[in-house]
């Protein structure tokens, strides 16, 4: 079994872009810009990167565009850092090929979710996993009732850590009640803030990750937040969340693609458009994301994270 636990600030991409009309919704993906973010990101302090997750649009790509994602951030990172490559697929085995790709492409982990358009049975997801584990990388699972309708309860979770290769969790229910639960049923997995507006909150609880989407924006603050949160300096950590946790709600709402991406823009990195189904904000979701952004910078700018 790998002793890789695949833990640290993993940063769940976003993905950049160019205008094409030739490519897919006239938008081609932009690996030189997405390389350069790649770097950016672990040369900023995080541990590393999760290319084709939700907030990468992997589900509105083609499969060579995927392959080739996945790819771009491994070869731009480098050992610089871990690649955690997202393989969510509809069945067992649509996600076990992508495993299976990521092995042959060098990445260090996968970040799977159970069958993604079925609300799949306990039986069934256990067997999806064991399924993309028998690849031999570490295997992230992912809960996110919200997209898949299937609530990966911490019983359920304890059964899928049993499997071998199966070394985290990404808990994204928003309940921060079930960090000590998942240490108590699995003490030997890895329990990892999937949600940036409750992160501070499961560090403390004894998460020892954070897959997380804020880092687009903000990565050496978010590398700051996750070292005060395991150290213990309560006081340092709540200085520096607690201006920061308003924009960090976007990541649970449905617009949290176009909010990360947005947010990018406006720190003067690129965020750019989205593919479809994802549109541009509204008016009243534009101003109100603005507000919660302004909010962050000007605090930043006032306190640089040390």
């Amino acid at each position: 079994m790998t002793e890789e636990r695949l833990d640290g600030v993993i940063v769940a991409t976003a993905l950049p872009y160019a205008e094409d009309p030739a490519a897919p919704a006239g938008l081609r993906v932009d690996l030189d810009r997405y390389a350069e973010h790649c770097r950016w990101l672990v040369e900023s302090g995080c541990r590393g990167v999760g290319p084709n997750g939700s907030l990468g649009e992997y589900s509105s790509l083609t499969a060579e565009e995927r392959r080739a994602v996945a790819r771009t951030a491994i070869e731009a990172v480098g050992g610089d850092g871990v690649v955690v490559v997202g393989v969510h697929g509809v069945g067992a085995h649509q996600a076990r090929e992508w495993a299976e790709k990521a092995a042959e492409d060098g990445a260090d982990g996968v970040l799977c979710l159970p069958p993604t358009m079925y609300r799949a049975g306990d039986a069934e997801v256990v067997h999806h996993f064991e399924q993309v584990a028998a690849v031999g990388l570490p295997v992230m699972a992912y809960n996110n009732p919200i997209d898949t309708k299937v609530d990966m309860r911490p019983e359920l979770v304890a059964e899928i850590a049993a499997i071998d290769n199966v070394v985290a969790v990404k808990e994204f229910s928003g309940d921060v009640r079930r960090v000590l639960e998942l240490r108590e049923r699995a003490p030997g997995l890895n329990v990892v803030a999937g949600a940036d507006d409750v992160a501070l909150e499961a560090l403390l609880m004894g998460a020892t990750g954070w897959f997380a989407g804020f880092p687009n924006v903000f990565p050496a603050e978010s590398a700051r937040l996750y070292e005060l949160a395991l150290a213990g300096k309560l006081e340092e950590a709540r200085a520096l969340y607690e201006p920061l946790v308003a924009a960090f709600r976007w990541d649970s709402r449905t617009e949290f693609v176009q909010a990360i991406k947005y947010g990018m823009d406006m720190v003067g990195r690129y965020g750019g458009p989205c593919r479809p189904p994802r549109g541009p904000l509204g008016a009243d979701a534009l101003a109100a994301l603005e507000a919660d952004m302004r909010r962050a910078i000007d605090h930043l700018t006032a306190n640089p994270a040390a």
